[in-house]
């Protein structure tokens, strides 16, 4: 029997909603032979240090995510694209123990093909910059700041992707405005969202939350 992880453990006995369900999802999933583990503070079972599979409950179903889900062959056309902005995973989402019971056999089929992706080092190919539609809020300040325009038409593709889907996936105008923004002096120094911007990081050019120690020095 696998080894269950105390994390998981501990967010079962804090769960309010869709314990039932989530449980039968930890049960199949360790069936596959995966190690359990807890990330992104839900559970998270890999494959020789590789992340497969997660689950996490919503407030209208809970669901299994697969982080290579676009590159499964969906024969049951079951996989969800949860936004237009997630590129490579794919939820299959449950409201029931019996629904979860009648699809077991399915999701262990595409358990071990997810699997068997990440053992041969297959990668989704992720959408080109010039593919991605910008806001018009966005464009709006380019229009107005062409400094800030060629501050970030000169990101790399990557930092350019991070501040598209923290953009857009706001809903309102107004809070896109809002992060366009708190981003504009972060962008003209040439960083990216999670980039460190205080020279104290030990993980550059990321942030590991050593600026802190800037505003413990200043109080």
């Amino acid at each position: 029997m696998q080894q269950l992880h105390p994390k998981v453990d501990d967010f079962f006995d804090k769960l309010t909603k869709w314990q039932d369900e989530l449980a039968a999802l930890r049960s199949i999933i360790l069936e596959c032979d995966l190690v359990e583990d807890f990330k992104w503070k839900v559970p998270c079972y890999t494959h020789n240090n590789k992340n497969i599979v997660l689950m996490h409950g919503f407030k209208e179903y809970c669901a299994i995510a697969f982080f290579k889900g676009a590159l499964l062959q969906d024969i049951a056309g079951v996989l969800i694209q949860q936004t237009e902005n997630v590129q490579n995973a794919r939820q299959i989402r449950f409201s029931s123990t019996q629904e979860i019971k009648k699809m077991k056999s399915l999701m262990k089929a595409y358990i071990f093909e997810a699997i068997a992706i990440e053992n041969i080092g297959v990668k989704v190919e992720s959408k080109k910059v010039e593919e991605l539609i910008w806001p018009a809020e966005l464009l709006k300040y380019f229009a107005k700041d062409k400094a800030f325009q060629q501050a970030f038409a000169a990101l790399s593709p990557g930092r350019q992707r991070g501040y598209h889907l923290f953009f857009t996936s706001a809903k309102q105008s107004k809070t896109i405005t809002t992060r366009i923004e708190s981003s504009i002096s972060r962008i003209l120094k040439g960083k990216g969202l999670t980039d460190c911007i205080c020279g104290l990081s030990k993980r550059m050019p990321n942030c590991d939350g050593s600026h802190k120690l800037l505003h413990d020095f200043k109080k």
